[in-house]
């Protein structure tokens, strides 16, 4: 069975027995309510806006007042959170990225943009996507955006859309996909991978394009139900978007557990890979988590049993000084594909502080995820949390990672100072750092139950060099909060140090204080997801 471009048609991740529901980290409300204004923040640190070679690509908010369902919760006008790029391989100097825009405090966003550059992201041209009330769609909120270029210079967006609390009555969640064949300045009608009521809830979708077969694309999500299951999702276009394959699972990890943050990589001889982490035994105990991955050598029609990456021992990201919660991206990893059979898997990790904090974590693989290395450590200054990995392999085989960290953070508890950064490394072990963001004061962005700029951002290849794309507040108060900047592909900035990869042991050895931490990270951040209000968050 497929389904026509033409027709129409979003998010929560869980841990389903852990929750009392009531708003969702991704839908948002059915409507009704209040806006209430947003909480007061300290004043903002004396820094510099951020300028040259950064280029801002968002402005200010195109909806109009008014233009979404409304809620109880707080909206966050002018704010921009957890971007996605893509560079068209068949016209390098085309980029295309998306952003949630005007972020609610309990879930989702008034919308998504997307944002088209034809001159290698030193201008930019922005409209709203169809996949919500404020873009012109019927759903209330849309979340977690994606992009993706196929060889022949076809892009496709995802989305997932939604509104009401998940999984009660008169609840929808749609993942949707829409194509331009134009670098991103014309965008089709919304097509629906899946489209559900309160019977399921679909979250964290991604969407990749073959890199070796324009007519071949894939969307992966994971999709809880009440039942306590969360399998991983899979569809498929073979045809250059025109149709789209009924969606179906591909890995179920059985009761009580689930996947979030499925990413699809695709190797130089079309083997195509599920990168995920599994989550389980929730509700009968301490909660684990796994990095994973299920292989296909057909193209996504048959999978392999789940290969296991490492354990997941992520205690999540908090204001060194103040213990106050910033959501960060412990429940979603990133995957890249190199040349070959080359893979590199990125995410945050305490296991190399005893649980102290969360560094950034690498492993590798050269046959095509049969095998994976022991993770090591990457981050350049590992006595501080550094959080929000994104990875990318260029061609030349060299790996790029970027992420977030409090190095510069002071002993002022009314700011947050967090900086950016991107290291490179051409055989895995020796490291180059460079600075691609000055201190910004992390306590501007906008409050999702804990100061938020994205569960991911991006890391593109451009021009033989990396393009990072990314949220940053704008150290100018909370008018307009954050923007999404990029770095053009350009020489790069002046080295700040070289490091060795710091490897942990195969087995790192995890105390019962350090194994509370992690199960507490995890079930913080999973009602994160959902928004969680009754219960506070564990300690």
């Amino acid at each position: 069975m497929k389904t026509s471009l033409a027709s129409g048609g979003a998010c929560l991740s869980v841990l389903l027995a852990l929750l009392l529901l009531r708003g969702c980290g991704g839908s948002g409300s059915g409507g009704g309510g209040k806006t209430v204004s947003p909480p007061p923040t300290p004043p903002p640190a004396t820094l510099p806006p951020p300028g040259p070679p950064l280029v801002r690509v968002s402005g200010a908010s195109p909806f109009a007042a008014g233009c979404g369902a409304g809620g109880p919760d707080t909206l966050y006008v002018n704010a921009e959170v957890e971007p996605y790029l893509a560079v068209n391989p068949a016209n390098p100097s085309n980029f295309v990225g998306v952003w949630q825009q005007d972020r609610w405090s309990g879930g989702s966003a008034q919308g998504i943009l997307a944002a088209a550059s034809f001159d290698g992201g030193a201008t930019w041209k922005s409209q709203p996507l169809p996949v919500s009330l404020c873009g012109g769609g019927t759903f209330n909120r849309a979340s977690d955006p994606w992009v993706t270029f196929s060889p022949n210079g076809v892009v496709y967006a995802a989305s997932l859309s939604s509104g009401g609390e998940p999984l009660k009555a008169g609840s929808t969640s749609a993942i949707l996909v829409l194509r331009s064949a134009d670098g991103g300045q014309t965008w089709s009608a919304p097509v629906a991978l899946i489209h559900d009521g309160s019977q399921a809830f679909n979250d964290k979708e991604s969407i990749t394009a073959d890199p070796n077969d324009p007519a071949f694309v894939y969307a992966v999500w994971d999709r809880i139900t009440p039942a306590d299951t969360g399998p991983s999702w899979f569809a498929r276009t073979t045809d250059g978007g025109a149709t789209w394959e009924a969606a179906r699972a591909i890995y179920d990890p059985g009761a009580n557990a689930q996947t979030i943050g499925n990413e699809i990589a695709v190797l130089a001889d079309g083997t195509v890979i599920d990168f995920f982490l599994e989550v389980d035994n929730a509700f009968t105990g301490t909660p684990h988590s796994m990095l994973r991955i299920v292989r296909s050598a057909d193209r996504g029609e048959t999978w392999s049993a789940p290969i296991t990456i490492a354990e997941d021992l992520a205690v999540g990201t908090r204001d060194p000084d103040t213990g106050n919660g910033v959501r960060d991206g412990s429940l979603v990893p990133q995957i890249a594909a190199g040349p070959g059979g080359n893979l590199a898997a990125v995410w945050q990790d305490a296991r190399f502080s005893d649980g102290q904090h969360d560094g950034i974590a690498i492993s590798s693989s050269s046959d095509g995820g049969l095998t994976w290395s022991t993770p090591a450590q990457i981050n350049a200054e590992p006595s501080v949390p550094a959080f929000v990995p994104s990875v990318r392999i260029l061609a030349d085989g060299t790996i790029g990672v970027s992420y977030y960290d409090f190095r510069d953070n002071t002993a002022d508890t009314r700011t947050l100072l967090t900086s950016y950064w991107l290291t490179q490394s051409t055989d895995g072990v020796n490291w180059s750092e460079s600075r691609i963001a000055e201190p910004f004061d992390l306590n501007l962005a906008p409050n999702a139950d804990g100061l938020f700029v994205g569960d991911y951002e991006a890391l593109a290849e451009g021009g033989g060099t990396f393009v990072p794309f990314y949220v940053q507040t704008n150290n100018d108060g909370t008018a307009n909060r954050t923007d999404v900047y990029v770095l053009p592909p350009q020489a790069q900035t002046a080295l700040v140090r070289r490091v060795q990869a710091r490897s942990s042991p195969a087995q790192p050895v995890v105390s019962p204080a350090f194994r509370r931490r992690v199960g507490n990270n995890l079930i913080r951040q999973v009602r994160r997801e959902f928004q969680e209000r009754e219960r506070p968050s564990p300690p």
